[in-house]
């Protein structure tokens, strides 16, 4: 079974504004709602590509039930923790000549829920697939994912982390099967510039040098690029598209590389199909469907 965490679900609520004007009084062209957070987000792609997956993480009063409602509305299963104090957050996508996300702070998770959840986790077994991704509130430590990871190191468990600066480096030591940073994240561990294809390369070696087993990295534009622990380095441009949404891209990316693995268990084929999962979503107004997918991985070109 694969398992997806989320810390801090939201309400994406998108508005569509032709041209934000500050200090003005704006009216909108179109607005949605749609659960968000990187973990439900990647459980999502998981459902469309057939995938089976439970969805776990904190919600919160009215807006949490809302978060539920939504996801299972779209086809996702979830065992949710229900906090007993505070609101889940609304996270606020402006669509205009650019793109302008307000993302709240969201609720505090409190030390028993905390142990609800590391107990559900504690429950996984060898050949199941962890997926933790996204931010933490600010009240926890930057440790937690590395806490978990040490707690189920005797497991087998194929654990993917999409996370950024010390979430992330605090679990390389557990020798993770997956980090997805893009471009820019991977360089700011490094405190270097990366723009091309090349330069990722070798920096996403050092990652591996402290423990990581693949790296993918996202690079909007310029493609992507995976090396992984074989050796191998796999390369694509970006699929040629309109792009209309770059909300989610990246953890549909996560999720196609791991429905490809689970398919294949074949590098290429996992980098293709998370290639062809982010680009379709980036294409769509709303997270891609399996047939946009198929249509965007016949168009992938390995370099």
């Amino acid at each position: 079974m694969i398992y997806t965490v989320t810390f801090n679900p939201a309400i994406d609520y998108a508005i569509g504004i032709e041209n934000l004007e500050l200090g003005m009084t704006n009216r909108a062209s179109f607005e949605q709602f749609l659960p968000g957070g990187k973990g439900l987000n990647v459980s999502i792609i998981l459902h469309h590509l057939g995938i089976e997956n439970i969805a776990l993480g904190f919600i919160a009063g009215f807006t949490g039930m809302e978060i539920k409602r939504h996801f299972e509305a779209l086809g996702g299963k979830s065992d949710f923790i229900e906090l007993k104090e505070g609101l889940s957050r609304i996270n606020i996508k402006i669509k205009s000549v650019q793109e302008t996300e307000l993302n709240a702070i969201g609720p505090v998770i409190d030390e028993e829920s905390i142990k609800i959840l590391l107990n559900k986790l504690h429950l996984l077994k060898e050949g199941d697939t962890l997926v933790l991704a996204g931010s933490i509130p600010s009240s926890l430590s930057d440790s937690l994912y590395s806490d978990i990871m040490k707690m189920l190191a005797d497991k087998n468990i194929m654990i993917v982390v999409d996370a950024t600066k010390d979430l992330l480096v605090n679990v390389l030591q557990y020798k993770p099967f997956l980090i997805k940073p893009n471009n820019h994240e991977l360089g700011e561990l490094f405190n270097v510039s990366l723009e091309t294809r090349e330069d990722v390369i070798p920096y996403a070696k050092k990652l591996q040098e402290k423990g990581v087993q693949n790296v993918l990295v996202s690079m909007a534009g310029e493609g992507a690029v995976l090396v992984t622990q074989t050796g191998e380095v796999f390369a694509s441009k970006a699929p040629k598209g309109v792009v209309k949404n770059s909300v989610g891209a990246g953890d549909s990316m996560v999720a196609g590389f791991i429905a490809g693995w689970h398919e294949k268990q074949d590098y290429a084929h996992a980098f293709k199909m998370g290639v062809a999962a982010g680009s379709a979503s980036a294409f769509s107004k709303v997270l891609a469907t399996k047939s946009e997918i198929e249509q965007v991985y016949r168009c992938i070109e390995l370099l």
